[in-house]
């Protein structure tokens, strides 16, 4: 793809490249020391900020270090800190606590950086449209070696658990497997170089076709998190400040985090893409080899080839490099080294004196180890992206060793705007210990012409936004994330909803909120004012029963509000071209034009086919969009677009019907109709009472009905009743299904005598019997017939359907919400897709949300309609603290070592493993292991073992268990086969069984012998 800038200063730089083996930087995310949002942290580099941390004895002694170190004078009590290291999100994860507290913090920081740096992308983990490959570094883990001094490798049980959360083998597996990622997964270890040469890796596994896009993450920990013991000669910092290239610099300072890119092929990227925060057009890696004074000593030249390469690769000359940022170590040997081998390379490539600017990020939050390379690339990034370029934290004055003349490089001492070529590229350059050197050449994202608007386009439009998350907690927090963000950034809300649907996945809890403005949609969820909220089921989505209205709802322009579903106006246009031409037009003019005479449209001849045409479109919407109905049911002519969704009538049978019922009963005489909130008996009684002539039109429920007569006595009857019963006339011209209405009778049964009906694919609930029909039963040719004349049983029906559909959602597709009421009272909860007060969408809208939130399988995507995606903030990740007891635990063979404070409760393991008693039985013995090692022990009946964390491992364990308490030997494959708490108790209870018959009948031979 051609990615022409618009931007003149840029094109002759560019036009002579070949850009095919470019690639895009299309996420990152990150948890530095510092600010925990990537922007806030940003802020305090351009502010050259210093993030590191001098613990207080105290605070050395509650995080595990030997009392005799923290008192050693040379012991440095500094790092770059990161706050909360020991929250891990493990739920969400599906990880057991156990083996969360089991894990390195840097296998759980990986997961969630990883996580977030997807969604950042664009494309959510679990998605499976792409092939994603996995590259992951780490430090050491001294979190390890603190549990094996605690005693963890006492237990043989747990030490493959321990093994497979800390060592760097597993950790790109867990990522690829815990979201979903099928393409290749390696860990890379080269020391302070990993992640960079994991994006050289990775960056190559791009151009050969191996993934579409790969993800780099890298960690960098040392536990517990505290300073340094240094050492002289060493590279360690007595100061516990570190100066890169400064002429006070004495060592480097450890710091903790952990950072990842996504990475794709820029002409992979589209015009709906976010924009790239930058583009990496070379990289090369290398080792020193044995030309230098020793392993551990840097190699000039190494570094200078490793530029070289680089620069080469990216097809660019070192004359349109602006920014470097280095190693940087700050040590007084390494950093000469470094500046030299920069200087000759760049200057050979064509730069020129004093043009690019130097970073050296460990000046801010330390040295970050095996995250230190894709650290700094992140902050090259953002460089190249906002043309600021920050200074090196804490510099006084430049390291009277650093080469001058006819040097490329200069230090900036506070954040200066880029004013080098154009388009802005930097550099970035990583050093392992040992001599694997890597360093990768980027450069700022094409620019691309912001979106505009098509002429004529209209106002803002309602637009339905969609939030979920694992938990309530983190769900109020995604929230009040994205209010934030909106109120900031202000940014295109067709763009926030698209972004939302396609760019992040649907959790299990959620919440739906609608708006034309992000502005207002801040507003809403700030203030959770019109938002749904619900839960999905892990069961699935309930059962869905669609309820349609029947005459006294309509209003005009009760199509307007609809026409948000998409689908929702082809689907209009059928059912209307399924009516007679004169009256289909007269139809819609009804459906659209808010001034359409309310008295014209109150007549059945006109009301009922435009009622019939609203739900039926409406359904066929919702259909589309993935909800399918498990029965339907109609009040009054509601239920002709009940039978036809139930496939009773075709489309053009249900048109000719309803057409010819709504002209049969105009011609019958005009009454009106009243609905009442009282029993059936009482509402009549008042009737004989006053001596007026109503019949009971329809049943809703115990305390709700509906009296049908002449004008004169339903306008008595009002009168009469007061404000002693909730009463109201219905919006009607006739009174339906009173004797007023027999003489349509035969002119439906000639209307139905030119229709074949088809037994229901659906199960339906009648009218006229208030009972639910089955699937695939064969109805009676008059009943729709029948139906105008009789009372509807509407309650009943209701009451019916929930013993045949128990559990069920209803939702009332049809102008206003006149149903919903009565599926309320009759324990059902209920969804209505419009409110009678509302022309916007925003209830249809709103509706849609609640279904979605409440789990129902809604292909949202169809929602947002077209737009690019944007950045919008990551899941907030927030777990429970979470430490091995036995990494916190005083071994006994280190005497100096102080007493360290238990753990708080939240802390404490979840899987203790002690000798257990006798089980009572099978249920609470099973029970209780499965506890024990699952580290909860609300399960139900039917739970998955597998679903609640479980693995392979894990169900050994679960088997030998089993095995010593029980005294039973448990089949593998039986145990695996039987996944659910109650499979397992059987197996268990089945094994005892026989086992206490054998006994029985050995007792039993002996005593016969």
């Amino acid at each position: 793809m051609e990615y022409p800038y618009s931007n003149g200063m840029m094109e002759d730089v560019v036009t002579s490249r070949d850009r095919s083996l470019d690639i895009a930087v299309t996420g990152m995310a990150a948890r530095f020391p510092g600010p925990r949002g990537i922007d806030d942290w940003w802020d305090s580099q351009l502010n050259g900020s210093v993030h590191s941390r001098r613990y207080t004895r105290e605070e050395l002694l509650a995080a595990g270090l030997p009392a005799a170190l923290a008192a050693d004078p040379d012991y440095v009590p500094v790092r770059g800190h990161l706050d909360d290291w020991d929250r891990f999100d493990h739920e969400f994860f599906q990880v057991r606590k156990r083996e969360a507290e089991l894990m390195d913090p840097q296998h759980r920081w990986m997961l969630e950086v990883a996580w977030n740096a997807l969604e950042d992308a664009g494309f959510p983990p679990r998605d499976g449209t792409v092939v994603t490959s996995v590259y992951a570094s780490m430090t050491g883990s001294g979190y390890m070696r603190a549990m094996a001094r605690g005693g963890i490798v006492d237990d043989p049980g747990l030490l493959d658990e321990v093994i497979h959360g800390t060592e760097p083998d597993f950790m790109a597996s867990r990522v690829a497997y815990k979201l979903g990622l099928n393409g290749p997964a390696f860990a890379v270890q080269t020391a302070c170089s990993s992640s960079l040469v994991g994006v050289h890796l990775a960056v190559q596994a791009l151009l050969s076709g191996d993934c579409d896009q790969a993800l780099v993450v890298a960690t960098g920990f040392g536990y517990p998190q505290a300073g340094h013991l240094h050492q002289p000669g060493g590279v360690l910092s007595p100061t516990g400040v570190c100066r890169p290239f400064d002429q006070h610099a004495d060592g480097v300072v450890g710091g903790s985090g952990a950072g990842a890119v996504v990475l794709r092929r820029l002409s992979d990227i589209t015009e709906d893409d976010p924009l790239p925060y930058g583009v990496i057009l070379g990289t090369a890696i290398n080792n020193d080899g044995n030309t230098k004074a020793g392993y551990y000593a840097p190699s000039s030249a190494g570094q200078g080839r490793v530029i070289g390469a680089a620069l080469s690769a990216a097809d660019v000359d070192g004359g349109s490099i602006g920014y470097l940022e280095a190693h940087g170590t700050g040590t007084r040997i390494g950093d000469p080294i470094e500046w030299s081998a920069a200087s000759a390379a760049l200057r050979s490539a064509g730069a020129r004196q004093g043009t690019v600017a130097v970073g050296a990020l460990k000046a801010s939050v330390g040295h970050l180890d095996a995250a230190a390379g894709v650290a700094a690339l992140i902050r090259a990034l953002l460089v190249v992206r906002s043309g600021l370029i920050p200074p090196v934290a804490g510099f006084t004055a430049r390291n009277a060793l650093l080469e001058t003349e006819d040097c490329p490089l200069f230090i900036p001492t506070e954040a200066v705007p880029w004013t080098g070529e154009r388009p802005r590229r930097a550099g970035v350059s990583a050093f392992g210990i040992g001599g694997t050197n890597a360093h990768v050449v980027i450069e700022q994202a094409p620019p691309r012409e912001p979106a505009v608007p098509a002429p004529g386009a209209r106002a803002p439009r309602e637009r339905l936004v969609l939030l979920s998350a694992a938990d309530p907690e983190a769900l109020g927090r995604v929230a009040d994330g994205l209010a934030a963000h909106l109120r900031t950034h202000d940014p295109d809300l067709g763009e926030v909803c698209g972004t939302l649907v396609n760019g992040r996945p649907a959790l299990g809890e959620r919440l739906a909120v609608t708006g034309r403005t992000s502005a207002e949609v801040a507003e809403r969820l700030a203030g959770r004012s019109g938002v749904s909220c619900g839960t999905a089921p892990v069961t699935g989505p309930a059962p869905v029963v669609f309820l349609f209205p029947g005459g006294g709802t309509q209003r005009p322009a009760m199509a307007e509000p609809f026409t948000a579903l998409p689908g929702f106006r082809r689907a209009l246009d059928r059912c209307l071209a399924a009516f007679a031409s004169p009256p289909a037009e007269r139809v819609r003019q009804a459906l659209f034009d808010p001034d359409f005479p309310a008295d014209e449209l109150n007549r059945p001849e006109l009301a009922q086919p435009a009622l019939f045409a609203v739900s039926h479109a409406a359904a066929t919407a919702l259909l589309d969009l993935g909800v399918r109905p498990a029965a339907v049911c109609g009040h009054s002519s509601g239920e002709i677009a009940a039978a036809a969704v139930a496939g009773v009538f075709s489309l053009e049978e249900a048109c000719a019907f309803v057409s010819a019922r709504g002209r049969a009963m105009q011609g019958c005489p005009e009454g009106a109709m009243l609905a009442i909130g009282a029993d059936v008996k009482q509402a009549l009684a008042l009737a004989e009472e006053w001596g007026l002539d109503l019949d009971v039109s329809a049943v809703n429920g115990p305390d709700s009905c509906v009296l049908g007569g002449l004008v004169q006595d339903v306008e008595e009857y009002l009168r009469r009743v007061g404000d002693t019963y909730f009463v109201r006339r219905l919006r009607y011209t006739h009174a339906g299904h009173s004797r007023l209405i027999e003489p349509a009778l035969p002119a439906l049964t000639r209307a139905m005598a030119r229709i074949e009906l088809r037994p229901p694919t659906l199960p339906i609930a009648l009218n006229v019997s208030g009972r639910v029909v089955a699937a695939g039963t064969a109805l009676p040719r008059d009943v729709f017939v029948t139906q105008v004349r009789q009372s509807v049983l509407f309650g009943a029906a209701l009451d019916s359907l929930a013993e045949h559909v128990p559990d069920a959602l209803v939702v009332e597709i049809g102008p206003g919400r006149a149903l919903s009421p009565m599926a309320e009272a009759a324990g059902f909860p209920v969804v209505a897709l419009d409110q009678a007060d509302d022309a916007s969408g925003a209830a249809v809208l709103g509706g849609v949300g609640a279904l979605w939130a409440l789990g129902q399988p809604i292909a949202a995507d169809g929602l947002t309609g077209g737009g690019r995606r944007t950045r919008l903030p990551g899941y907030p990740f927030s777990g429970p603290r979470s430490v091995a007891p036995e990494a916190l635990a005083s071994p006994a063979t280190d005497p100096s070592r102080s007493p360290v404070p238990a753990p708080p409760p939240e802390q404490r393991s979840e899987e203790p493993e002690p000798e257990s008693p006798a089980p009572v039985d099978a249920t609470e013995g099973v029970t209780r292991i499965w506890a024990e090692l699952l580290g909860r022990d609300d399960f139900g009946a039917d739970t998955d073992f597998f679903a609640e964390g479980g693995d392979s491992l894990l169900v050994t364990r679960l088997i030998r268990r089993v095995n010593s308490e029980f005294g039973i030997r448990v089949p593998v494959r039986e145990m695996l086969a039987r996944r659910t708490l109650n499979g397992h108790i059987a197996m268990v209870r089945g094994i005892l069984d026989e086992a206490d018959e054998a006994d029985e009948a050995y007792e039993v031979d002996q005593q016969g012998g």
